[in-house]
C-alpha cells in the first residue's frame, strides 16, 4: 500500500474518531438521564470519558500491537496539544476566564499527575503496579470532585431521549475501535516508510487527531461563553487521560518507551505548570497567554521532527 493510501486512511480516521466521539457522548448522556443517573455522575463519568475515547482506544490498542512509544506518545502528545494549541488556539478567539476551584485544585491534580509520571517513568517503563497506582489517584480524584460539587447542582442542557441515542452510543463506540484500529496502522507505516520514530508520530500526528473531540467541545463551549466548561473540559481530559488511559494501559500491558520520550515529559511538566500560572493571573488567559501557548506547542512540533 502506498504512502498517499495511508494518508488518506489517516484523515478518515481523524474524522471517524471526531464523529464517534460526539455520538457517544450524545447517547450516553441521554441513556443515562433516562435510567435516572444523577446529572453529577453523567458530568464527572460519562462527558469526561467520552471525551478522552479516542485516546482511550488508541492507547490500548496501540499497547496490545506491541507499539508503546504510540501508545504513551499519544497521551503525553494529547495533553501538550490540549494545553498549546487548544487552549492557547481558543483563548487567540477570545480570553478565557477560569475560577479558583479550576485553578486551585484540579490545576494542582494535573501538575502532581503529570510529575507523578515523570517519576515513573524514569526507567522508560509503566509496570502493572504503577498502573494500578495511577488509576487508585483518579478514583481518588473523582471522590474529591464529589465531595466539592455535591452541592452545586450543575445543569446539562437535556436532550431527547428515543431509538436514535442507543444507536449513536453503538455507532460512535463502533467508529472509535475502527478508527483508532486503522489510525495506528496507518501512522506506524508512515513512520517506518520516513525513518521517524513511532514515539514522534504518536506525540504529533496521533495525539493531534485524538485531541479533535476536545477541540470542537472547547471552541463551542467559548464562543457559547461557558468559560468554565472550555478550560475544564482540557484540565479535565488531561487528568483523565495521564491517571485514567495510561493507568489502566499499563494495568493491561507493561509499556515500555525510548529515551526520546523523557524529553517531551519534560516539557509538559513545565507547559502544565505555565498554563496553571496563566489561569492565576487575572483569573483568565488571554489573547497574549494564548499566542504564548501555540508558539510553545509549535516549537514542541519543530523540535520533534528535526531529532
Amino acid at each position: 500500500m502506498t504512502l498517499t493510501f495511508h494518508s488518506i486512511i489517516i484523515l478518515v480516521c481523524l474524522g471517524g474518531l471526531w464523529l464517534g466521539a460526539d455520538w457517544l457522548v450524545e447517547g450516553s448522556v441521554s441513556i443515562a438521564r433516562k435510567l435516572g443517573i444523577s446529572e453529577l455522575i453523567i458530568g464527572l463519568t460519562i462527558i469526561s470519558m467520552g471525551t478522552s475515547a479516542p485516546e482511550f482506544a488508541v492507547t490500548i490498542i496501540s499497547a496490545f500491537k506491541g507499539l508503546s512509544n504510540i501508545s504513551v506518545g499519544n497521551i503525553v502528545g494529547s495533553n501538550i496539544f490540549n494545553l498549546g494549541f487548544i487552549l492557547g488556539g481558543v483563548a487567540l478567539v477570545r480570553p478565557i476566564a477560569t475560577s479558583e476551584a479550576i485553578v486551585r485544585r484540579d490545576g494542582s491534580v494535573l501538575i502532581l499527575s503529570t510529575f507523578l509520571l515523570l517519576l515513573i517513568f524514569l526507567d522508560l517503563r509503566l509496570s502493572l503496579w504503577e498502573g494500578m497506582l495511577l488509576i487508585t489517584f483518579l478514583v481518588c480524584y473523582i471522590l474529591m470532585l464529589f465531595h466539592a460539587r455535591a452541592e452545586i447542582g450543575e445543569e446539562i442542557e437535556p436532550l431527547p431521549f428515543n431509538w436514535r441515542q442507543p444507536a449513536k452510543l453503538i455507532v460512535g463506540l463502533a467508529a472509535i475501535l475502527l478508527s483508532s484500529h486503522f489510525l495506528v496502522e496507518s501512522a506506524a507505516f508512515i513512520a517506518r516508510s520516513f525513518g521517524i520514530s513511532e514515539w514522534v508520530i504518536g506525540v504529533t500526528i496521533v495525539a493531534m487527531g485524538t485531541s479533535t473531540p476536545e477541540l470542537a467541545t472547547s471552541l463551542v463551549a467559548v464562543i457559547k461563553g461557558h468559560h468554565g466548561i472550555s478550560a475544564g473540559n482540557l484540565i479535565g481530559s488531561d487528568i483523565f487521560n495521564l491517571l485514567g488511559v495510561l493507568g489502566l494501559a499499563g494495568t493491561l500491558q507493561s509499556l515500555t518507551v525510548s529515551p526520546e520520550a523523557y524529553g517531551s515529559l519534560l516539557l509538559l511538566c513545565g507547559m502544565v505548570i505555565c498554563v496553571v500560572i496563566m489561569m492565576r493571573t487575572g483569573w483568565r488567559v488571554s489573547r497574549v497567554e494564548g499566542g504564548i501557548l501555540v508558539a510553545i506547542g509549535l516549537a514542541r512540533w519543530i523540535m520533534d521532527f528535526m531529532r
